[in-house]
């Protein structure tokens, strides 16, 4: 009897070189928002502007599991949060599934622990001054455009003491 091949699964290509960090990262940050049941990253990405930076600031997305009734969204709550959170479940329910367009979110589950850290905010940018004669960017004799955004960024770069 003859045996059928299998054609054996392909393994990544490698490079032998150094690659830009964006390639894979994205395909690990995918996976990771699919492990927890996110096909929609968006909803973990922008949690501060969907439930409110009130709800946000006590409260995280966790994991979304959608099942044959609708899906549920687990979030994480800080500690004492989730009484709270509990009484506000319809209001958040209806935000969520405005924002996705869909009645995705039909019941909220809570889990008590700390939450991640914020990244903290922006900060303002200082409003560009006027340019000394004697900078360096002044002295640039190429491309118009070029010579421009070199004066641009010269305005807003922090005076060295």
């Amino acid at each position: 009897m003859a045996r059928t091949h299998e054609p054996a699964q392909e393994a990544p290509q490698r490079r032998g070189r150094a690659a830009v960090v964006g390639m894979d990262a994205g395909s690990a940050a995918i996976s990771a928002f699919t492990r927890a049941g996110f096909r929609d990253p968006s909803l973990v990405l922008r949690w501060n502007e969907i439930a409110g930076p009130e709800v946000a600031r006590i409260a995280q997305p966790l994991k979304f599991a959608e099942g044959p009734s609708g899906g549920t969204l687990t979030l994480r709550a800080a500690p004492g949060a989730a009484l709270f959170l509990g009484h506000e479940k319809r209001a958040l329910c209806e935000r969520i599934n405005a924002y996705l367009g869909r009645p995705a979110v039909q019941q909220l589950k809570f889990s008590q622990g700390a939450l991640l850290p914020r990244p903290p905010a922006p900060r303002p940018q200082k409003p560009a001054g006027p340019l000394p004669s004697s900078d360096p960017s002044r002295r640039y004799h190429g491309p118009a455009g070029l010579a421009e955004a070199l004066q641009a960024l010269a305005k807003r770069r922090t005076p060295t003491p």
